[in-house]
């Protein structure tokens, strides 16, 4: 996990290689910067403009700390604000504010949704910035990506190299994670939560969330891979991300999240 950050987080971003350009379809529109991570503001295929507008984030980046396995948070209470990037990435165009966190999970994917107190109509007309379009499909193996880091305004190009069937670090499991292909895509602290954007779509098919830094075996920070008959690999310095479709199963009137809703995928507390 990208959560912590400290002076040779800091210092790798001058040692790490030069990410490709992105293409000049996916920029900075639609991310935000939070005090620890990164996120993007994200409107579901079924929501409205006239909706309260989500944040998507990690679960890791929950201002409460980590969460416990199996532990699930819904609809509590939080007034957390989110600086909104300009689409170049070089200033905040304004200030966002969660009226709740409406899911919060570490268990499955690592993910964070927070409703706002603005709209998405609210927010294009104030500040000219439209959302990220959520995919409602599973991301494709080989499809080019970008990593878009609100916390560092700074954009990571590679692409899907794999699914894994489970990613294990320290106490935590998600299922179905996407593999980076290196170089490319070696993100540091601060891009936690950062959207992944299929560069083809302009669509968020996940969200950043780990790289295993030192090479070791199912840590924090050194996640490793454990395949259906329970081998485990290590990749040292990929990254990866969890898939964000499955949140759509579980969106219902009003964009707010409902586990009880007939075919939501995500984990319930």
């Amino acid at each position: 996990m990208l959560k912590y950050l400290a002076a040779v987080a800091i210092l790798a971003t001058t040692l790490l290689p030069t990410a490709q350009a992105a293409p000049t379809a996916v920029d900075f529109t639609g991310t935000v910067r939070l005090s620890n991570c990164s996120g993007s503001v994200v409107k579901p295929p079924s929501a409205g403009v006239n909706d309260p507008a989500l944040v998507l984030s990690n679960g890791h980046c929950y201002e409460g700390g980590f969460l416990d396995p199996g532990e699930v948070l819904v609809n509590r209470s939080s007034s957390r604000t989110f600086s909104l990037l300009s689409a170049n990435g070089q200033s905040t165009v304004g200030t966002l504010r969660a009226s709740k966190l409406a899911y919060a999970t570490m268990t499955g994917t690592d993910v964070t949704l927070y409703q706002l107190t603005s709209t998405y109509a609210q927010i294009q007309a104030q500040y000219g910035i439209r959302p990220l379009t959520l995919s409602a499909t599973h991301p494709t193996k080989g499809a080019a990506i970008r990593v878009v880091s609100g916390y560092w305004k700074k954009i990571y190009s590679c692409q899907v190299d794999a699914f894994v069937h489970e990613l294990h670090e320290g106490d935590w499991v998600w299922q179905d994670s996407v593999r980076y292909t290196e170089p490319g895509c070696q993100v540091i602290g601060g891009t936690s939560g950062s959207p992944v954007i299929d560069a083809s779509t302009g669509a968020v098919v996940a969200v950043n969330n780990t790289i295993n830094e030192d090479g070791q075996r199912c840590t924090v920070n050194n996640p490793c891979e454990v395949d259906a008959g329970g081998n485990v690999t290590v990749h040292r310095n990929v990254g990866y991300a969890e898939e964000t479709y499955l949140i759509n199963t579980c969106v219902d009137t009003g964009n707010t999240i409902n586990l009880d809703k007939a075919g939501c995928q995500l984990a319930k507390p």
